[in-house]
């Protein structure tokens, strides 16, 4: 699994100080299933998608880049981070395209070099 983090990594406040710890958990494929992930979604017709990240461990994922937009403690979190996102999407675009503005706040945070 190829993993990536948004440039603005939304995390769920109770895992905030083990940001990092997961994110190496993640990396390597450690089974954490109170961890919940945010992604954008491996199909086009979606935006987001959110599981637990026990599901990564699936060989679905063995040879799939996962575009991680945010580290959740549990399902509900999960919920309230896509209603955030949702929310500044919409209040900076006046629209609803997640997808298109996640991956165009990467692009930019890419070639600035950060």
């Amino acid at each position: 699994m190829r993993l990536r983090l948004y440039c603005d990594l939304y995390v769920s406040e109770h895992w905030q100080e083990k940001k990092l710890k997961i994110v190496k958990k993640l990396r390597r494929g450690r089974l954490q299933p109170q961890v919940y992930v945010l992604a954008l979604s491996q199909g086009m017709q979606n935006h987001l998608e959110f599981y637990s990240s026990a599901f990564l461990k699936q060989h679905f994922y063995d040879d799939s880049d996962v575009f991680v937009v945010g580290i959740a403690d549990g399902r509900e979190e999960c919920l309230m981070m896509t209603e955030q996102i949702a929310d500044k999407v919409y209040r900076e675009t006046g629209g609803a395209d997640l997808r298109n503005y996640i991956l165009e706040r990467q692009s930019e945070y890419e070639k600035t070099g950060r």
